[in-house]
């Protein structure tokens, strides 16, 4: 087993929980501004627990792009159009300068990226997960 991607999805892990939590109790602008960057930290595990995961299968993708298409080949993802649309989200949290802006980008992330996000989790863990992983 990739060791690199046991590391990778024990952060993944908590990650996804803390983006839960933060999307379904944020309410000030504070823990707004939270839960995105519990999105953004969640976005960067997966991909790269996406790239590390596939690469034990022969699978080389260099950047998230790529690892959403071959991740959704493999059925680690059911839509790629969303996962698409958190590249296009992350981008924009980069260069994001108004307000307004990153609440339109958070109201992406609480309807739709949290799911998604929670959907690979469950695809996923059955290969890292400690109570289900081959010794």
């Amino acid at each position: 087993m990739n060791v690199k991607a046991v590391f990778i999805f024990s952060d993944f892990e908590k990650a996804v929980t803390n983006l839960r939590a933060a999307a379904a109790e944020a309410e000030s602008p504070l823990e707004i501004d939270g839960a995105i960057k519990r999105f953004e930290l969640c976005y960067e595990l997966a991909w790269k627990l996406m790239k590390e995961h596939l690469s034990d299968s022969g699978i080389i993708c260099k950047n998230p792009r790529d690892c959403f298409k071959a991740a959704k080949e493999n059925d680690l993802i059911t839509e790629e159009t969303k996962w698409l649309k958190m590249i296009e989200d992350r981008n924009q949290l980069v260069h994001c300068y108004t307000y307004e802006q990153s609440r339109e980008i958070y109201l992406h992330i609480k309807s739709t990226h949290v799911n998604s996000v929670s959907h690979f989790y469950k695809k996923i863990k059955k290969y890292y997960s400690k109570n289900n992983s081959k010794k």
